[in-house]
């Protein structure tokens, strides 16, 4: 029998880190468990090096908002990668428009 001293599981434990800090009790999830969630997450964990004001700046923002700031980069990204995207099809379609219309009138001339 443990005589541990036990600690109650509070939301506040795990915040201030009393409780699932220790490396002790911390294993590394096997390789296939690891994907799964990777899978199921639909995400993939990448290393970028950004700069220091930059990753500040986010923690800032993130505090206001109430979000950790990896979350709000991942936010930020999705946002601006989503907006390139649809303005290169816009710009697509523009294109083609003006080449039909180039086509159209070469054929009535």
């Amino acid at each position: 029998m443990s005589t541990a001293k036990k600690i109650p599981g509070t939301e506040s434990a795990w915040d201030d880190r009393t409780l699932g800090s220790s490396e002790e009790h911390a294993a590394l999830a096997p390789k296939d468990l690891q994907e799964q969630v990777e899978d199921a997450l639909a995400m993939q964990m990448i290393s970028i090096r950004l700069p220091k004001h930059i990753i500040k700046l986010f923690k800032a923002l993130a505090q206001i908002e109430g979000i950790g700031y990896q979350p709000l980069m991942r936010e930020a990204l999705t946002r601006f990668a989503e907006g390139e995207a649809r303005h290169v099809v816009m710009e697509m379609a523009r294109e083609d428009k003006r080449q039909q219309k180039e086509r159209e009138s070469k054929k009535a001339a």
